[in-house]
């Protein structure tokens, strides 16, 4: 079976920029306690002393924690193996260190859009470490509602089975893998929606089509139920007329419902 990217050397481009930006984060950390260093022995008073020592004693437990859990995700990249025991610790270090990557990129005049698509990148490759085996009803799409066709009169964002079967939008066949995987799907306007979706399926695993932004918000609002994110098409660009490539959509059930050896 195909893998969940189409070209190997691209994914690795973008994983590559958000590591990097991550690593660039914790040296700036570890900038800060070298400063905190030869401020505290520049002679200040004692009670400046004192903070400076508690605040470098904080930054270094923060920059170890950080850093074991950096290390656990470059090696996962790496070998595309499941390391038991530092899961929580890489989840923390990448949602902490993700707004102090971003103020980085933009330092850089880095995209937002290069940098979360890299960070999408980095939660699937993660998630195809781990080895799953769900039932198809424990399994939710997420799809956005800008898939449906602007000018369609038929509401899907309250039901997805209100669709015509036109086939000029990708909803329905969405509605179709739905069916024949036994899926749950859901069209949504947003994140709220998009949660109370959630809330209501309690799925044990998502499959996520959105933009850059409403991905990586949606994985890190959801963390740790895995999302696998699949970035929409946007011919017409953005929130108008998008499209989705089915093959990963299908990929990334058969991934959930068979494990890693079957894709």
């Amino acid at each position: 079976m195909q893998t969940f990217v189409q070209n190997r050397e691209t994914t690795k481009i973008k994983k590559r920029v958000f590591i990097g930006l991550l690593s660039v984060s914790v040296l700036l950390i570890f900038g800060m306690i070298l400063s905190g260093i030869l401020i505290y022995y520049n002679r200040f008073g004692s009670w400046y002393r004192y903070v400076l020592l508690a605040i470098i004693a904080v930054l270094s437990l923060f920059i170890l924690i950080v850093s074991i859990g950096l290390a656990g995700v470059v090696m996962t990249l790496l070998s595309v193996k499941r390391f038991f025991g530092l899961e929580g610790l890489m989840n923390a270090s990448i949602n902490m260190l993700f707004p102090l990557a971003l103020a980085v990129g933009r330092m850089l005049r880095i995209p937002n859009d290069v940098i979360k698509s890299s960070y999408i990148e980095v939660n699937n490759k993660l998630l195809q470490s781990r080895n799953y085996s769900l039932k198809p009803e424990d399994i939710l799409i997420l799809a956005p509602h800008c898939l449906q066709k602007w000018d369609c009169p038929h509401k899907i964002t309250t039901d997805a089975s209100n669709c015509r079967h036109c086939g000029k939008c990708d909803i329905d066949k969405l509605l179709m893998i739905s069916k024949k995987y036994g899926v749950n799907l859901a069209v949504v306007t947003g994140g709220t929606l998009a949660r109370k979706k959630v809330k209501d399926t309690k799925p044990k695993a998502i499959i996520a089509i959105a933009c850059e932004r409403d991905l990586t918000e949606g994985i890190i609002d959801t963390n740790p139920l895995p999302v696998m994110g699949i970035l929409n098409i946007r011919p017409e660009g953005p929130c108008k007329n998008t499209r989705v490539d089915l093959a990963k959509v299908t990929e990334a059930i058969d991934f959930f419902i068979k494990g890693k050896e079957q894709t």
